[in-house]
Protein backbone atom coordinates (compact mmCIF):
# COMPACT_ATOMS: atom_id res chain seq x y z
CA UNK A 1 0.00 0.00 0.00
CA UNK A 2 1.34 3.47 0.61
CA UNK A 3 2.89 2.68 4.11
CA UNK A 4 0.10 3.52 6.18
CA UNK A 5 1.35 0.02 8.22
CA UNK A 6 4.97 -0.09 6.52
CA UNK A 7 5.97 3.68 7.78
CA UNK A 8 4.95 2.66 11.83
CA UNK A 9 6.64 0.00 11.73
CA UNK A 10 9.58 0.86 10.40
CA UNK A 11 9.92 3.21 13.13
CA UNK A 12 9.59 0.26 15.83
CA UNK A 13 11.48 -2.71 14.04
CA UNK A 14 14.77 -3.10 13.66
CA UNK A 15 14.27 -3.73 9.81
CA UNK A 16 11.11 -4.25 7.56
CA UNK A 17 10.48 -6.03 4.68
CA UNK A 18 7.43 -5.15 2.60
CA UNK A 19 6.17 -7.25 0.10
CA UNK A 20 3.87 -4.79 -2.74
CA UNK A 21 2.63 -6.59 -5.75
CA UNK A 22 1.65 -2.86 -7.34
CA UNK A 23 4.79 -1.39 -9.66
CA UNK A 24 3.77 1.90 -8.31
CA UNK A 25 3.45 1.58 -5.00
CA UNK A 26 6.86 -0.41 -4.67
CA UNK A 27 8.21 2.51 -6.33
CA UNK A 28 6.43 4.93 -3.53
CA UNK A 29 7.78 3.30 -0.83
CA UNK A 30 12.02 3.00 -2.26
CA UNK A 31 11.59 6.56 -2.93
CA UNK A 32 11.22 7.56 0.87
CA UNK A 33 14.72 6.05 1.11
CA UNK A 34 14.06 4.48 4.80
CA UNK A 35 17.12 3.28 5.62
CA UNK A 36 15.38 0.26 7.53
CA UNK A 37 13.30 -0.72 4.97
CA UNK A 38 13.62 -3.43 2.01
CA UNK A 39 11.04 -3.48 -0.72
CA UNK A 40 10.08 -6.54 -2.65
CA UNK A 41 7.98 -6.02 -5.18
CA UNK A 42 5.89 -8.91 -6.63
CA UNK A 43 3.26 -11.85 -5.57
CA UNK A 44 3.86 -12.67 -1.70
CA UNK A 45 3.26 -16.14 -2.73
CA UNK A 46 5.75 -16.04 -5.15
CA UNK A 47 8.77 -14.29 -3.93
CA UNK A 48 8.62 -15.28 -0.22
CA UNK A 49 10.67 -18.54 -0.26
CA UNK A 50 12.82 -19.50 2.83
CA UNK A 51 15.94 -18.15 1.00
CA UNK A 52 14.42 -14.61 -0.17
CA UNK A 53 12.88 -13.35 3.43
CA UNK A 54 15.96 -15.09 5.37
CA UNK A 55 18.23 -12.54 2.80
CA UNK A 56 15.94 -9.50 2.55
CA UNK A 57 15.94 -9.74 6.91
CA UNK A 58 19.79 -10.19 7.18
CA UNK A 59 21.52 -6.74 8.30
CA UNK A 60 24.83 -6.01 6.04
CA UNK A 61 24.86 -2.53 6.28
CA UNK A 62 22.41 -0.21 8.08
CA UNK A 63 23.40 -1.41 11.98
CA UNK A 64 27.19 -2.02 10.92
CA UNK A 65 27.30 -6.12 11.46
CA UNK A 66 26.04 -9.04 9.50
CA UNK A 67 23.56 -10.89 11.91
CA UNK A 68 23.52 -14.81 11.30
CA UNK A 69 21.04 -16.07 8.70
CA UNK A 70 17.65 -17.72 11.33
CA UNK A 71 19.43 -15.74 13.90
CA UNK A 72 16.70 -12.93 14.01
CA UNK A 73 13.20 -13.34 15.35
CA UNK A 74 10.91 -12.23 12.48
CA UNK A 75 7.04 -11.20 12.96
CA UNK A 76 4.43 -10.56 9.98
CA UNK A 77 1.98 -8.19 10.03
CA UNK A 78 -0.54 -7.37 7.22
CA UNK A 79 -3.99 -6.41 5.51
CA UNK A 80 -4.16 -9.01 3.72
CA UNK A 81 -5.83 -9.45 0.26
CA UNK A 82 -8.75 -11.37 1.35
CA UNK A 83 -8.99 -13.78 -1.87
CA UNK A 84 -5.71 -15.21 -0.78
CA UNK A 85 -5.32 -14.99 3.00
CA UNK A 86 -5.57 -18.43 3.30
CA UNK A 87 -2.61 -19.20 1.30
CA UNK A 88 -0.80 -16.64 2.89
CA UNK A 89 -1.46 -18.38 6.05
CA UNK A 90 -0.28 -21.66 4.44
CA UNK A 91 2.95 -20.26 3.08
CA UNK A 92 3.96 -19.08 6.38
CA UNK A 93 3.47 -22.51 8.11
CA UNK A 94 5.77 -23.71 5.67
CA UNK A 95 8.34 -21.36 5.73
CA UNK A 96 8.20 -21.87 9.79
CA UNK A 97 8.06 -26.10 8.95
CA UNK A 98 11.00 -25.65 6.84
CA UNK A 99 13.09 -23.39 9.86
CA UNK A 100 12.54 -19.80 9.68
CA UNK A 101 12.64 -18.15 12.78
CA UNK A 102 8.92 -16.84 12.66
CA UNK A 103 7.27 -15.65 15.82
CA UNK A 104 3.91 -14.46 15.17
CA UNK A 105 2.09 -13.35 12.39
CA UNK A 106 -1.14 -10.14 12.88
CA UNK A 107 -3.01 -10.21 10.17
CA UNK A 108 -6.40 -8.16 8.95
CA UNK A 109 -8.68 -11.09 6.90
CA UNK A 110 -12.11 -11.47 6.52
CA UNK A 111 -14.80 -11.59 9.28
CA UNK A 112 -15.93 -15.64 7.86
CA UNK A 113 -12.23 -16.51 7.94
CA UNK A 114 -11.54 -15.74 11.18
CA UNK A 115 -14.64 -17.52 12.54
CA UNK A 116 -12.82 -20.50 10.61
CA UNK A 117 -9.62 -19.59 12.32
CA UNK A 118 -10.70 -19.97 15.87
CA UNK A 119 -13.62 -22.68 15.28
CA UNK A 120 -14.01 -25.63 17.70
CA UNK A 121 -14.75 -28.73 16.71
CA UNK A 122 -18.79 -29.69 16.09
CA UNK A 123 -20.04 -26.13 14.90
CA UNK A 124 -20.62 -25.39 11.27
CA UNK A 125 -17.12 -23.44 11.20
CA UNK A 126 -14.76 -25.76 12.08
CA UNK A 127 -13.45 -27.41 8.97
CA UNK A 128 -9.92 -28.00 6.87
CA UNK A 129 -8.83 -23.63 7.77
CA UNK A 130 -9.16 -24.64 11.63
CA UNK A 131 -7.66 -27.85 11.71
CA UNK A 132 -4.71 -27.07 9.85
CA UNK A 133 -3.81 -23.73 11.39
CA UNK A 134 -4.64 -24.97 15.11
CA UNK A 135 -2.14 -28.00 14.42
CA UNK A 136 0.57 -25.43 13.98
CA UNK A 137 -0.15 -22.17 15.55
CA UNK A 138 -2.38 -20.65 18.39
CA UNK A 139 -4.72 -18.43 17.06
CA UNK A 140 -6.30 -15.32 18.68
CA UNK A 141 -9.25 -13.14 17.29
CA UNK A 142 -7.99 -9.53 18.62
CA UNK A 143 -10.28 -7.10 16.93
CA UNK A 144 -13.37 -7.53 15.37
CA UNK A 145 -14.13 -4.78 12.72
CA UNK A 146 -17.21 -3.22 10.57
CA UNK A 147 -16.93 -1.87 7.05
CA UNK A 148 -16.97 1.44 8.42
CA UNK A 149 -13.82 1.03 9.73
CA UNK A 150 -12.10 1.04 6.10
CA UNK A 151 -12.25 3.59 3.11
CA UNK A 152 -13.58 2.55 1.06
CA UNK A 153 -16.15 0.25 3.24
CA UNK A 154 -15.80 -3.35 2.11
CA UNK A 155 -19.24 -5.36 1.79
CA UNK A 156 -17.59 -7.83 4.23
CA UNK A 157 -17.05 -7.80 7.80
CA UNK A 158 -13.32 -7.93 8.67
CA UNK A 159 -11.20 -9.10 12.14
CA UNK A 160 -7.59 -8.94 13.23
CA UNK A 161 -5.93 -12.39 13.82
CA UNK A 162 -2.30 -13.39 15.57
CA UNK A 163 -1.02 -16.36 14.77
CA UNK A 164 1.45 -18.20 17.15
CA UNK A 165 3.37 -20.47 15.30
CA UNK A 166 4.50 -23.72 17.20
CA UNK A 167 5.43 -26.99 16.32
CA UNK A 168 3.04 -29.67 15.25
CA UNK A 169 0.83 -30.32 18.28
CA UNK A 170 0.16 -33.15 18.62
CA UNK A 171 3.25 -34.32 16.75
CA UNK A 172 2.12 -36.57 13.54
CA UNK A 173 4.05 -39.43 11.47
CA UNK A 174 3.53 -37.52 8.40
CA UNK A 175 2.77 -33.93 7.87
CA UNK A 176 1.39 -34.49 4.44
CA UNK A 177 -0.91 -37.54 5.42
CA UNK A 178 -2.29 -35.65 8.28
CA UNK A 179 -2.98 -32.50 5.74
CA UNK A 180 -4.32 -34.55 3.15
CA UNK A 181 -6.86 -36.37 5.35
CA UNK A 182 -8.38 -33.55 7.19
CA UNK A 183 -8.99 -32.09 3.28
CA UNK A 184 -10.17 -35.43 2.07
CA UNK A 185 -12.87 -35.80 5.09
CA UNK A 186 -14.14 -32.14 5.37
CA UNK A 187 -15.40 -32.53 1.55
CA UNK A 188 -17.93 -34.93 2.68
CA UNK A 189 -18.17 -33.27 6.10
CA UNK A 190 -22.05 -34.20 6.19
CA UNK A 191 -21.45 -38.35 5.77
CA UNK A 192 -20.47 -40.26 8.13
CA UNK A 193 -16.15 -41.02 9.18
CA UNK A 194 -16.26 -44.24 7.55
CA UNK A 195 -17.88 -42.87 4.25
CA UNK A 196 -16.01 -39.81 4.70
CA UNK A 197 -12.49 -41.84 4.32
CA UNK A 198 -13.42 -42.89 1.17
CA UNK A 199 -12.40 -39.55 -0.20
CA UNK A 200 -9.01 -40.34 0.70
CA UNK A 201 -6.94 -42.78 -1.87
CA UNK A 202 -3.33 -42.60 -0.48
CA UNK A 203 -3.64 -46.23 1.11
CA UNK A 204 -6.55 -48.41 -0.89
CA UNK A 205 -4.44 -50.82 0.82
CA UNK A 206 -5.98 -49.56 3.96
CA UNK A 207 -9.92 -50.24 4.54
CA UNK A 208 -11.59 -46.88 6.80
CA UNK A 209 -12.74 -49.60 9.30
CA UNK A 210 -9.41 -50.54 9.45
CA UNK A 211 -7.90 -47.17 10.06
CA UNK A 212 -10.62 -46.20 12.63
CA UNK A 213 -10.55 -49.17 14.47
CA UNK A 214 -6.60 -48.31 14.96
CA UNK A 215 -7.39 -44.86 16.04
CA UNK A 216 -9.98 -45.83 18.42
CA UNK A 217 -12.92 -43.76 16.37
CA UNK A 218 -16.23 -44.56 16.06
CA UNK A 219 -16.97 -44.49 12.19
CA UNK A 220 -20.40 -43.14 12.87
CA UNK A 221 -19.14 -40.09 13.82
CA UNK A 222 -18.81 -37.02 11.48
CA UNK A 223 -15.42 -35.00 10.46
CA UNK A 224 -16.57 -31.82 12.52
CA UNK A 225 -16.48 -33.66 15.54
CA UNK A 226 -13.23 -34.53 15.64
CA UNK A 227 -10.26 -33.07 17.73
CA UNK A 228 -7.08 -32.13 16.04
CA UNK A 229 -5.50 -34.73 18.28
CA UNK A 230 -7.87 -37.21 17.30
CA UNK A 231 -7.27 -36.38 13.50
CA UNK A 232 -3.44 -36.84 14.28
CA UNK A 233 -4.27 -40.62 15.29
CA UNK A 234 -6.26 -41.21 12.21
CA UNK A 235 -3.51 -39.91 10.14
CA UNK A 236 -1.08 -42.05 11.95
CA UNK A 237 -3.39 -44.90 11.13
CA UNK A 238 -2.98 -44.29 7.65
CA UNK A 239 1.01 -43.76 8.05
CA UNK A 240 3.31 -46.29 7.64
CA UNK A 241 5.66 -47.14 10.89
Amino acid sequence: GRGALTLPLTARASRVTAYEIDRDLAAELREAAIPNLTVVEGDFLERATQSAMLDATTDTSTFGKVQAQGSQTLRVAGNLPYNVASPIMFRLLELFDAGLVLKDATLMVQREVADRLVAAPGGKEYGVLSVLIQHAARVEMVLKLPPGAFRPPPKVNSALIALRFHAPDPPVRNRAVFDAIVQSVFTRRRKTLSNALLAYGGRPDLRPTEALSSAELDGNRRPETLSIGEFARLADAYTPR
